[in-house]
């Protein structure tokens, strides 16, 4: 299952490792870790989006190589059995890109979910927080990519003649279109060709964070595509997003693997 509920987290709370992935857009003056340090789900662990990324090279939140990878979830104390859940206090649900991550390279999709509302619909419902750091004891993870999850750049522009799959924007219209600038210097504004538009912000329900129900998120996709077809690439600004669509669209059709262009439009859209 690719969500769990607050209630059901708070009932298996120390039987699963639980990761803390907030992120926030640029331009936010919040501090992720300084946040969490000060307030969080008993026994989470801090995952840094910026820092577990490739960082050789110049996009962001970029996917490492597996070796890294493995590092990474080892020094996290998580063991390839582990059951995964992992949660934000973001706006832009940060924790469906760490949820995408552990896919990626290979752990058990029935065992890794993203927490429906993350902390802000924890923190409504006055469940236990705390500012105590984990002890965390090493593992030995072992990593396996599914390299078919994720698009290049060489495959997003073949795909424009060819139309092999659809591409799904996950940012606002205005981005979209063009008539909104980019938050990123470099980036100029628009989208893919022949890509479509459904702003992730369109299948969550603002109050609490958490997903609108199956129906509403099917509809939403059934007004651009054919959600029978499995073929589809997500892409936003830098990955972040994407990753929300493709959560959302494996609740609606659950044979589906996430799958995303990894540079997102602050590769396509460089200046």
């Amino acid at each position: 299952m690719s969500l769990v509920t607050s209630n059901w987290l708070e009932e298996n709370l120390f039987d699963v490792k639980i990761i803390d992935c907030s992120w926030h857009m640029p331009g936010i003056n919040r501090d992720p870790y300084e946040e969490f340090s000060k307030n969080h789900i008993p026994s989470a662990i801090f995952f840094d989006l910026d820092k577990n990324s490739d960082q050789t090279k110049d996009l962001p939140h970029m996917l490492p190589s597996k070796e890294k990878w493995e590092e990474i979830v080892s020094l996290m104390g998580i063991s390839n059995k582990d059951r995964v859940i992992i949660y934000d206090n973001s706006e832009v649900l940060s924790s469906c890109r760490c949820w995408f991550n552990f896919i990626y390279f290979g752990h058990d999709k029935q065992l890794v979910s993203v927490l429906d509302g993350g902390l802000k619909k924890w923190l409504i419902e006055n469940k236990k927080t705390t500012s105590e750091k984990s002890i965390i004891k090493k593992s030995s993870y072992i990593a396996k990519e599914n390299k078919n999850l994720v698009k290049s750049i060489l495959e997003i522009n073949e795909n424009i003649e060819q139309k092999n799959f659809t591409v799904i924007d996950a940012r606002s219209k205005e981005r979209f279109d063009g008539s909104a600038p980019d938050p990123r210097k470099n980036v100029r504004s628009g989208s893919i060709p022949s890509s479509v538009c459904l702003p992730f912000k369109e299948i969550i329900n603002t109050s609490d964070n958490t997903f609108k129900s199956v129906s509403e998120i099917s509809k939403k996709f059934s007004e651009i595509i054919d959600i029978n077809d499995q073929n589809r690439v997500f892409s936003c600004g830098s990955g972040i997003t994407a990753c929300v669509l493709g959560l959302a669209y494996s609740l609606v059709n659950n044979t589906y693997s996430p799958t995303v262009y990894d540079g997102s439009w602050a590769e396509y859209g460089r200046i």
